[in-house]
């Protein structure tokens, strides 16, 4: 089988680093110095290295490849304008922190410790992206489905998990005489705009968007061709990369006004696929398509950090 450059660049052992000298190039292009974006910095640091993490404890590709960590950078620091709240990196690491806990219960219905800790991180998230709760009955459904660890039990345990930050925040709130802003926490749940109206949205919102999803339409497709090729178990946690990257999508159709948390939730969910697709095709047309999608990225990346955005 003839190695392409594709190929060569997937299978590296350097690609990891080199990816990585380019993000910190790409912060501090972005003004990380200036800015004092420090902790964002940090948090982009974390969430790499529980992407890869998350790769080599699920063998998410059966080759030795980087391509998920590396492919998670390059979408991250593609879309700096991100960066901008601590928040989004707040939500991104804690969902990764999930997903971890989670795919190691698999198949494992008296998960219930790791099934809590799990959604102690949703909770957190939720301290700050209220609305990653609608997730919560997908991610029961997807237990139940793709994990096979859905019980009473797990139940109760991810029901806890969920409340625990609460607790916390609770305490604080009346400590400090606001335990008002408790309900109206929660009562941005029921917050709504007019669906499909991208108004509050630049270009740079909208070109990195429609690039992402096209890196996920592209992984996805492939993996659903050539799934048979995986273990059940891999097709099972790619399954809910698909569809947690599908609702994300469907989302922000839905109500823009959380397009950052998304597009961050986004970016966690197509990395694994284009990855997947990455390191796995040999194609000429995929050595093609994959020297393109490098140069597009570089392009965004140049197109988000330098010229000047009506939001930032």
């Amino acid at each position: 089988m003839t190695k392409r450059l594709q190929n060569k660049i997937a299978e590296s052992r350097w690609a990891l680093p080199v990816i990585t000298i380019y993000s910190l190039i790409a912060c501090l292009s972005g003004g990380i110095v200036k800015e004092g974006l420090w902790l964002q910095t940090g948090m982009l640091a974390t969430s790499a290295y529980m992407m890869v993490e998350l790769n080599n404890a699920n063998s998410l590709i059966r080759i030795y490849s980087r391509m998920v960590s590396c492919s998670f950078l390059v979408m991250t620091v593609m879309s700096l304008f991100l960066f901008k709240a601590l928040t989004t990196g707040v939500v991104q690491l804690c969902i990764i922190v999930m997903m971890q806990l989670l795919f190691k219960t698999y198949q494992e219905q008296s998960a219930t410790g790791r099934v809590f800790y799990a959604f102690i991180a949703l909770g957190i998230c939720s301290l700050y992206f209220v609305q990653i709760l609608y997730f919560v009955p997908v991610i029961w459904v997807m237990m139940a489905v793709y994990l096979m660890d859905f019980s009473p039990k797990t139940w109760a345990a991810s029901l806890i998990g969920i409340i625990v930050p609460y607790w916390f925040a609770a305490a604080y709130y009346a400590y400090t005489g606001t335990i008002q802003n408790l309900g109206s926490h929660f009562l941005e749940l029921l917050q709504f705009e007019k669906p499909f109206c991208f108004a509050s949205l630049d270009s740079h919102h909208l070109v990195t968007l429609v690039f992402v999803t096209l890196l996920a339409l592209t992984g996805a497709v492939h993996f659903l061709l050539y799934s048979y090729q995986d273990r059940i178990k891999t097709r099972l946690f790619y399954e809910i990369f698909i569809t947690l990257d599908a609702c994300c999508l469907i989302f922000i159709m839905l109500q823009p006004q959380h397009f950052d948390y998304l597009l961050s939730l986004m970016i966690i969910f197509t990395a694994p696929l284009i990855g997947h697709f990455i390191s796995l095709t040999h194609s000429r047309l995929s050595n093609i398509f994959f020297i393109v999608v490098t140069l597009i990225s570089l392009f965004i990346t140049a197109y988000n950090l330098w010229l000047p955005s009506t939001i930032f």
